[in-house]
């Protein structure tokens, strides 16, 4: 999906893509936090403090860490594909 939304992005002119294309693909980093949180309240019988305190911070750092790969993995993947592009053009 990031490559779709940086060929939509190139597509109207807007040549500052490279952050967009992170962020594109680390949103999955926030969408498994978020269904943690939910997961949380909905599922899990936690009552302490401190086990909860333990399962957000877990579940934070691992949300992070997919964010920081997925967004690595989109950029690198969009990068090939502008490169790719933009190689293909003849300039007269």
């Amino acid at each position: 999906i990031t490559i779709v939304m940086v060929s939509f992005q190139l597509c109207y002119e807007d040549y500052r893509w490279w952050w967009r294309a992170f962020l594109y693909a680390g949103s999955s980093g926030l969408y498994l936090f978020l269904y943690s949180l939910q997961y949380l309240t909905s599922t899990l019988n936690m009552t302490s403090v401190a086990s909860i305190t333990l399962y957000i911070s877990y579940m934070a750092v691992l949300s992070y860490g997919l964010f920081v790969v997925t967004g690595t993995v989109g950029f690198l993947s969009s990068l090939v594909f502008v490169r790719y592009i933009y190689s293909a053009l003849k300039v007269d």
